[in-house]
C-alpha cells in the first residue's frame, strides 16, 4: 500500500499580485525606454524572460516547478526578430488599452483585433493565434504578472460543486451557492481573481479534483459532497488555468487540503502533478496556480489486484509508455511510491480508468473506495 502523505518541507506563499495600475506603469515604463531608444537612435530591445526546459527547475523546498532567471532579448533592427518585436508592441498597447479602460478579452479576441494587413504590403501582423499567443507569454513574463491580470482570458473549462458560496463582483455582485445549481453545479470561470469572484463563504472538509466529467456527475448523482462534506471540481482532462487558480484559492484562502482523484495512467498522474507543483510552460506562475502539498488518491495499479479489476484494465499506448518513462526522469516524480508505480505501468502495460470501478457497482466509488481511502490516509505524495 501506499505510505501516507508527508508535509511539504515548507508552506507555499504566494506573491503579491499586482494591481492594474501597477501593471499598466509596468507596461508604461518598458513603452518609455523603447521610446528613449528610439530618439536616442538606439536599436530599441525588448527584454523578457527565456521559456524552455533550460530556464525551468524544480524547488524541492517550496515543492514547485519554477522559472528561471534567464532573460532572452528581443531587437527591432534585428531581421530575425522585427516581426517578432512589432507583434509585441501591438499586444502591449492593447493590454494597457484594457487595463486603462477596465475592459476584458479572449485571448482569440485580441488575436483578430491586431490582426491586420501593413500600409499597402500583403504582409499581415499575425497569421496565426499561435503568434499573439506567444506574445501574451511574453509581455506577462515581462511585467511579472500573469495574463488574466493583463485582462485576458482563455475559454472556460471545469465544474464546481458543493457548499461554497461565491459572489460574482464583475457582474451585478450576484451571490450563488453552488449546492443549488442543479447537478452540473457552476462551470468555472477562466479568470478567477479576488477581485472578479469572491469566495464568501465555504462549509466543507475538504476539495476532491476529479480528472473525469463523468466520474464528477457520478459523485455528484450519489450525493458525495453532501455526505462527505466535500468541494468537487471537475477538471475534464488536464485543469484549465481557472480551474487551478480555484484550487489554489481553496486552499490557501480557506485553508481546505486538496485531493486529486484521476485514471490509473501516465497521463491521468502528470495532471495531477500540475495542480501540485505547477507546469513548465506556466513555470512562472506556480506560486498563483500550484498547490504543493495536495494529495493523490487515485486511481494506482494497486488498486487493480485490490479490488480486482484485473479484467477491467486497458493496454497502453506507446505514447503512453514514453510518456512513463519520460516522467521517471522528472524531479518531482522521484519519490519511491512514484517511481514504482511508473515502472509498474512500463512493465505491465496497463492502465486503469476511473470508470472501471463500475465494475464493482455505480455507488462503489462513493461508498467504498473514495471513503476507505480518504479514512485511511492512502495518499501518495
Amino acid at each position: 500500500m501506499p505510505k501516507k502523505a508527508t508535509k511539504p518541507k515548507r508552506r507555499l506563499r504566494e506573491k503579491r499580485t499586482k494591481g492594474p495600475k501597477e501593471i499598466a506603469k509596468a507596461i508604461e515604463e518598458i513603452a518609455k525606454k523603447i521610446v528613449r531608444e528610439i530618439n536616442s537612435s538606439k536599436d530599441p530591445i525588448f527584454v523578457t524572460k527565456t521559456r524552455g526546459r533550460s530556464n525551468v527547475s524544480f524547488d524541492e523546498k517550496t515543492g514547485l516547478i519554477k522559472l528561471g532567471k534567464k532573460t532572452t532579448a528581443r531587437n527591432f533592427l534585428n531581421i530575425g526578430h522585427a516581426r517578432k518585436f512589432m507583434q509585441t508592441m501591438l499586444v502591449m498597447a492593447k493590454t494597457h488599452e484594457y487595463l486603462k479602460e477596465n475592459k476584458t478579452a479572449a485571448i482569440r479576441e485580441i488575436y483578430y483585433e491586431l490582426k491586420h494587413t501593413l500600409g499597402e504590403s500583403k504582409e499581415n501582423t499575425f497569421e496565426d493565434q499561435s503568434e499573439s499567443d506567444a506574445c501574451i507569454v511574453d509581455v506577462e513574463h515581462a511585467v511579472d504578472t500573469i495574463r488574466e491580470r493583463l485582462n485576458l482570458h482563455a475559454n472556460p473549462k471545469g465544474s464546481l460543486y458543493g457548499d461554497i458560496t461565491l459572489r460574482d463582483r464583475m457582474h451585478n455582485n450576484d451571490t450563488f451557492n453552488c449546492l443549488k445549481l442543479g447537478r452540473g453545479g457552476w462551470s468555472i470561470m477562466s479568470r478567477m481573481e479576488p477581485e472578479e469572484i469572491e469566495i464568501r463563504k465555504v462549509n466543507a472538509k475538504f476539495v476532491l479534483v476529479i480528472e473525469t466529467s463523468a466520474m464528477y456527475e457520478r459523485l455528484v448523482e450519489e450525493g458525495f459532497a453532501k455526505k462527505h462534506k466535500a468541494i468537487l471540481i471537475g477538471t475534464g482532462g488536464q485543469a484549465a488555468r481557472g480551474t487551478r487558480r480555484l484550487i489554489h484559492r481553496l486552499r490557501y484562502e480557506k485553508k481546505l487540503p486538496v485531493i486529486v482523484f484521476t485514471d490509473g495512467d501516465p497521463y491521468g498522474w502528470y495532471i495531477y502533478s500540475v495542480i501540485k507543483q505547477g507546469s513548465m510552460a506556466l513555470a512562472a506562475h506556480s506560486e498563483y496556480l500550484a498547490c504543493p502539498d495536495a494529495k493523490y488518491i487515485g486511481m494506482t495499479l494497486d488498486d487493480v489486484e485490490r479490488y480486482n479489476l484485473e479484467n477491467v484494465t486497458e493496454k497502453m499506448k506507446e505514447g503512453d509508455i514514453k510518456r512513463a518513462k519520460e516522467m521517471l526522469d522528472y524531479a518531482w516524480f522521484k519519490t519511491k511510491e512514484w517511481q514504482r508505480q511508473l515502472k509498474m505501468a512500463i512493465s505491465k502495460k496497463i492502465r486503469i480508468e476511473q470508470q472501471a470501478l463500475a465494475n464493482k457497482s455505480l455507488s462503489f466509488v462513493a461508498d467504498t473506495y473514495l471513503p476507505e481511502k480518504i479514512k485511511n490516509k492512502e495518499f501518495l505524495d
